[in-house]
């Protein structure tokens, strides 16, 4: 039965796999979002359950002040036989000094997962090898220090010490990139397979340029030789033209019946160029062919759709078109930004009661704002806005950033309210359209279609935004669009809310994840 990919669409970027038992599990990449790091979970590598959060508790990092797409990058889920691992890096690229790389173990995949353990190494990316001879590894990407060309970068790999939680003996360099002036030799991973150690990484950056790279050798520490065929796998020799752009930062795993599998980022450009959704995760066949793997075999290209040869897994999971409808408060879609919504949000039935808190939409702390992932490119979103107290403003907010979002919000007037569509763009405030109302809820909707969004009061369009101008290639940095609802104005002013309905139009995927 084909599986249409992304296997996980909307902002999944990053990902990282690992199989025990019956059950794969997998992590991706959070930047401020909270809870950060969703845990989920497949036996079919297509139908995908959220078991838990990493971070799900006040303490566990600060993301406090951190702009938009920092925080939480590419984290790594291992398992020991005994314990899961996450390793990941805290960034905030306004201060070099702060964040770092930690640690986390559990037991149980769905947690509680451990406080961080703060290992003192520099750069992004970091990974684990659990070696045959039970030694452990970490390796991470890092830029030169005298670099030869532009965002040269370096894969270092150190022994970890799981007793005392530090890295221990001598630092080894053991890659810069199979391609002389390639950028961004990163999202390193060691992997043991029949004996030969080897190294998968990403270059080319994580933009249209990125590829797949490997190499091998007899020991973590190298040396290590690249595949001939390197890069093994990339699009864009494909030209903007290509429905899926930018593959890169593979891992990979073997699934119970022996076959072989990476995931993998990408995105799906609206017109080649510009991928509100942002970086999505996606499936790829892996075959090995004299003693390297092949990446989509056959084809050289990540496929449309997946056969998996494997009975799908009954039950409701993300992504399903099941899901579609009200948002209900408990669904561990909603997340909000660098703190967590307990001060601010109580759940109302359905909906939601938020206080505003003293951040606006465009400050980086922490607004009353809570949102989901958009993961379908044509979609209808709708809630009802019951109740605005004075001093506040409420509603439907499409965020890629503090710097750049749009939002329908109602202002209380007089006997009525006015209801202002509001676009920022690099931190600029535009009014795009208004409308006056009287007394009672306002339903407010977004309706994207082609590259617009579509912003509705009542069933009537207000305003028009083209979605290209939320996309990481207008804002810079890495996050995709969520949409959400919000509350600001005077600190603790109450704003309540009906459900948030969320409604593909047109979606690959069908029921189950199953291509239609």
């Amino acid at each position: 039965m084909p599986v249409a990919n992304p296997i996980l669409p909307g902002c999944f970027p990053d990902p990282s796999i690992c199989r025990v038992g019956e059950w794969h599990y997998l992590v991706t990449s959070t930047f401020e979002l909270l809870p950060g790091m969703p845990v989920m979970r497949s036996r079919d590598l297509a139908t995908w359950e959220t078991i838990g959060h990493v971070l799900d508790r006040p303490g566990m990092v600060d993301l406090a002040g951190i702009r938009s797409s920092g925080g939480i990058f590419a984290p790594t889920i291992r398992h020991d036989g005994e314990r899961f691992w996450i390793v990941t890096t805290l960034v905030d690229p306004a201060d070099g000094e702060r964040g770092g790389t930690f640690l986390v173990t559990a037991d149980d995949a769905a947690g509680p997962w451990s406080d961080p353990i703060w290992i003192d190494v520099a750069g992004i990316d970091p990974s684990l090898l659990f070696d045959d001879d039970g030694r452990a590894w970490m390796h991470g990407t890092r830029l030169v220090a005298e670099p030869e060309w532009h965002h040269q970068t370096e894969v270092w790999v150190r022994e970890l010490s799981l007793d005392e939680g530090r890295l221990v003996g001598e630092e080894h360099v053991v890659w810069t990139g199979a391609v002389r002036g390639a950028v961004w030799a990163e999202g390193p991973h060691l992997l043991r397979i029949d004996g030969t150690c080897y190294l998968l990484a990403a270059e080319g950056g994580t933009a249209f340029e990125h590829a797949v790279c490997i190499a091998r050798a007899e020991h973590p520490t190298g040396p290590f030789v690249g595949s001939p065929a390197n890069p093994v796998l990339t699009h864009r020799q494909l030209g903007h033209g290509a429905e899926v752009q930018a593959v890169g930062h593979a891992d990979l795993v073997q699934a119970p019946d022996g076959r072989w599998w990476a995931v993998l980022l990408g995105t799906r450009p609206y017109d080649g160029h510009r991928h509100p959704l942002g970086r999505e995760t996606f499936l790829c066949p892996v075959e090995w062919q004299d003693g390297w793997p092949v990446f989509a075999p056959g084809e050289g290209r990540v496929p449309a759709t997946v056969e998996l040869g494997v009975a799908l897994t009954p039950g409701v999971w993300q992504p399903d078109s099941r899901s579609a409808g009200a948002v209900a408060p408990e669904d561990p879609r909603w997340t909000s930004v660098r703190g967590f919504a307990a001060p601010f949000a109580t759940p109302d039935g359905e909906g939601w009661s938020l206080r505003a808190t003293q951040d606006g939409l465009g400050d980086p702390g922490t607004p009353a704002f809570l949102g989901v992932r958009q993961q379908h490119r044509e979609l209808d979103v709708t809630v009802r806005v019951e109740h605005v107290a004075d001093g506040a403003a409420a509603g439907l907010v499409l965020r890629q950033s503090e710097d750049d979002h749009v939002a329908l919000l109602v202002e209380p007037r007089g006997t009525g309210s006015r209801v202002r569509a509001v676009h920022r763009r690099a931190g600029e405030e535009t009014e795009v359209g208004a409308v006056d109302l009287d007394a009672g809820a306002a339903l407010l909707g977004v309706r994207a279609r082609g590259s617009d969004y579509r912003l509705l009061v009542d069933g009537d369009v207000v305003a028009t935004v083209d979605a290209r101008t939320l996309d990481t290639a207008a804002t810079g940095g890495f996050l995709g669009v969520w949409i959400g609802i919000a509350a600001v104005g005077v600190a603790g002013a109450e704003a309540r809310f009906g459900a948030l309905d969320y409604r593909p139009a047109a979606s690959p995927i069908g029921s189950a994840g199953v291509a239609a």
